[in-house]
């Protein structure tokens, strides 16, 4: 199995975030190959000047190469809310799963409804960095779950 995690954020060794997303990268490699794909732009950058929309499409611009392979779950908080046991039957029987974090506008509609599913990790505001620690260890959790790891319980 691979999972992909795009992310419109700044490429960073950031010393707090880090070790954790590598902690999180190392212990999920026993079930599927997970990378972070971090995305900033100069286009992004420029339409963060220009308003939200422009935005938003340029997140948009900068994710469509990565929806034509595997099962395409965008992460957005007025979606639904699942527990860890939902969140694992995402992952079940997929080949590719390609996760899409947002920039600080969020996704426009548009890209939302090119993905299958989109999901909320809660309805609290968190940085990208801490989003992607939370989704890397859901991504762990809910592969636990599917192969009887007892991470779980």
């Amino acid at each position: 199995m691979k999972i992909n995690i795009y992310i419109i954020d700044k490429k960073s060794k950031d010393k707090l975030y880090a070790p954790l997303i590598e902690h999180y990268l190392k212990i999920v490699k026993t079930f599927a190959k997970v990378e972070v794909f971090e995305i900033y732009t100069k286009e992004i950058n420029k339409a963060h000047d220009i308003s939200v929309d422009a935005s938003q499409k340029s997140y948009t611009f900068a994710f469509e190469p990565s929806l034509s392979t595997g099962y395409n779950i965008a992460l957005d908080p007025s979606s639904k809310e699942l527990d860890s046991i939902g969140f694992s039957n995402l992952l079940k029987d997929r080949g590719v799963v390609n996760f899409f974090i947002g920039g600080a506008y969020g996704l426009e509609s548009d890209f939302l409804t090119q993905c299958n599913n989109s999901i909320s990790l809660g309805k609290i505001t968190m940085s990208h960095k801490l989003a992607k620690i939370v989704l890397l260890e859901q991504v762990f959790r809910g592969l636990s779950i599917l192969n009887n790891h007892p991470y779980h319980k």
